[in-house]
């Protein structure tokens, strides 16, 4: 399926053009149809032999519902642009024009309509003009009569060019859907209707409005059940959930595929400055903003609700007071905060290359650090380059560099501040240099510095000052004699080692403590189970203490070890053996 689009100025014959094309009439309120005027979007569709299935979104031409008119083209690739032969060139027309444009439209087809009631020449011709000045430059234009049915063959035949020229859209991309209507179907409940640009939509998917998941009950495309649907297509889905949020400017999208963001960087087009508080139109979204100046076309904005964008979303921006639009191309949807003075001044120097255009090494660049999920919620697609993977995590190559560099300094800072625990933590040197996980620290480290037990360590800091490691060389020497005759509290005071030296001595790998108060050598654990192995299994509390040579102050805790360690079994009985 295709959609197309129409745009043009109020009675200018869109409605009838539609119907003559497709068979149906666009306007369903009774309103619409008393009055000749089109109030709200409407839908028609056919099918064509050269390209299959099209759908076309009628949207009104008064100036008073131009935010409608553009929510039904916000997600449509191509346009049927209609002039009347008897009118001349109107204000609606330019300002649909120029939506179309700041859009990028660039497949569209101009139809002169009224044909049989003025000469189409001026109006062909001037609208031609118009049109070469924008996106649409080189559509053709079509005279035509929607009433008597002159010229429609060649419209048709414009149309189904142009269709077949669109390019088709990725059915496995993430799914946003911008709503368009929402009503009730008696015994179905809530159905909400848009146009998907891409990816596909099956019966039983979960979709998320927000955070609110929405699950799709049904699926409809051109007045048919469907199991599912690919963009591009007019699709109504039948949701269940809570749905009380649910409305016309609303986004379904897939769950955890998109950044919903209030602040967005973007370049914008258009002719003078917009205002402090223009209107946001993206797909069938209005959205009230704060716009505030970067430097030149570079502008910060702030939306008055959060919406899931993506580097190289196109968006308008529009002052209702003056009736001017200007192009928005976003940036950036996810950028830092400003927390100094001059930071918006460094941050449009960051931008002053981009183009919304997602590339990998760019927004590492400028972010530093980036997730996979991020990534993909930004739009960002993944390409080899010179950064860092990390788990999850890319890391640019200036900001790799950097931490490495800072590495040595926060580390001798740190044994300097806690000389019995040289060794700086990973967690403690991840929050300093504000990285989210210390596997980002541990892939950085580089000689001489080392990781040891998830610490990093400068080369001759094993965290003893001279007057402990005498003390701990003691203890050595005497455990070296008798392995499992660890030191009473007693001898421990008289060497002047307490729970923090013991602590320093353990991480520094020189002793191993078994329980409280309990201090043997690092290899205890093998030579325990090594001894023990040599007993009859199972074997006792009583035979492990006469086979170690040890206390049942010592053995008891150390046995309890070895158990939670899977390096020996308890039994029912209280016996235990050992695990092979």
């Amino acid at each position: 399926m295709q959609v197309v689009a129409t745009a043009g100025h109020v009675d200018h014959g869109k409605s009838t053009l539609v119907e003559a094309l497709t068979g149906a009439n666009p306007d369903r309120l009774a309103e619409e149809r008393r009055r000749g005027l089109t109030i709200e979007l409407g839908y028609c569709w056919t099918s064509w032999p050269e390209v299959g299935e099209v759908a076309f979104v009628d949207v009104p031409g008064h100036e008073r519902f131009l935010t409608t008119m553009l929510s039904g083209v916000g997600s449509v690739p191509a346009a049927l642009f209609v002039v009347a032969a008897d009118d001349p060139w109107m204000p609606q027309a330019a300002e649909h024009l120029a939506a179309l444009d700041a859009l990028r439209v660039r497949h569209a087809v101009v139809a002169v309509t009224r044909a049989d009631l003025a000469d189409p020449g001026p109006a062909a011709a001037r609208a031609a003009a118009e049109v070469a000045r924008t996106s649409l430059a080189g559509a053709p234009v079509v005279a035509v009569s929607g009433r008597t049915g002159m010229g429609l063959d060649d419209l048709r035949s414009a149309l189904t060019t142009m269709v077949a020229s669109l390019p088709d859209p990725d059915p496995q991309a993430d799914v946003r859907l911008w709503v368009d209507r929402r009503f009730t179907v008696r015994g179905s409940g809530t159905v909400v209707t848009g146009t998907l640009p891409a990816g596909t939509v099956r019966v039983g998917d979960t979709l998320v409005l927000g955070d609110t998941p929405l699950r799709v009950r049904s699926v409809q495309a051109l007045g048919r059940d469907r199991s599912a649907v690919s963009g591009v297509a007019r699709v109504a889905l039948n949701l269940t959930g809570r749905v009380d949020d649910l409305g016309r400017g609303s986004v379904l999208v897939t769950p955890g595929a998109w950044h919903h963001t209030t602040v967005v960087d973007v370049r914008i087009s258009g002719d003078d400055r917009p205002p402090v508080a223009p209107v946001l139109h993206i797909g069938a979204a209005d959205v009230g903003v704060r716009c505030r100046p970067l430097a030149d076309d570079l502008v910060r904005l702030t939306l008055d609700r959060p919406l899931p964008l993506r580097i190289g979303d196109r968006a308008l921006l529009r002052d209702p007071g003056r009736r001017m639009i200007w192009r928005a191309d976003v940036l950036d949807p996810d950028p830092p905060r400003f927390r100094r003075r001059g930071a918006a001044a460094r941050r449009a120097l960051q931008l002053a290359g981009a183009d919304g255009t997602p590339h990998l090494a760019d927004e590492l660049a400028r972010r530093g650090l980036l997730h996979r999920q991020r990534l993909r919620q930004l739009g960002i697609p993944l390409a080899r380059g010179e950064h860092l993977t990390v788990g999850p995590w890319l890391v640019a190559p200036g900001l790799a560099k950097t931490v490495a560099d800072r590495l040595p300094t926060l580390v001798q800072a740190h044994a300097r501040t806690h000389p019995l625990d040289p060794a700086a933590p990973l967690t403690v040197l991840a929050s300093q240099l504000r990285l989210p996980t210390p596997d980002l620290v541990r892939a950085l480290v580089r000689p001489p510095l080392e990781v040891v037990g998830g610490r990093v360590i400068a080369p001759g800091a094993d965290g003893l000052p001279p007057k402990i490691r005498k003390a701990v060389e003691q203890v050595r020497r005497d455990l070296s004699a008798a392995p499992f005759a660890a030191p009473t509290a007693d001898r421990l005071r008289e060497l002047d080692l307490d729970d923090r030296a013991l602590g320093a001595a353990e991480r520094s790998g020189r002793l191993w403590r078994a329980g409280p108060g309990i201090v043997l050598l690092p290899d205890a654990a093998d030579t325990a189970v090594e001894l023990l192995g040599e007993l009859d299994q199972p074997f006792t509390t009583s035979a492990a203490r006469e086979r170690l040579g040890t206390t049942r102050r010592v053995v008891l805790p150390l046995l309890d070890r070895l158990d939670k360690a899977g390096r020996t079994r308890r039994l029912p009985d209280d016996r235990r053996e050992i695990v092979r």
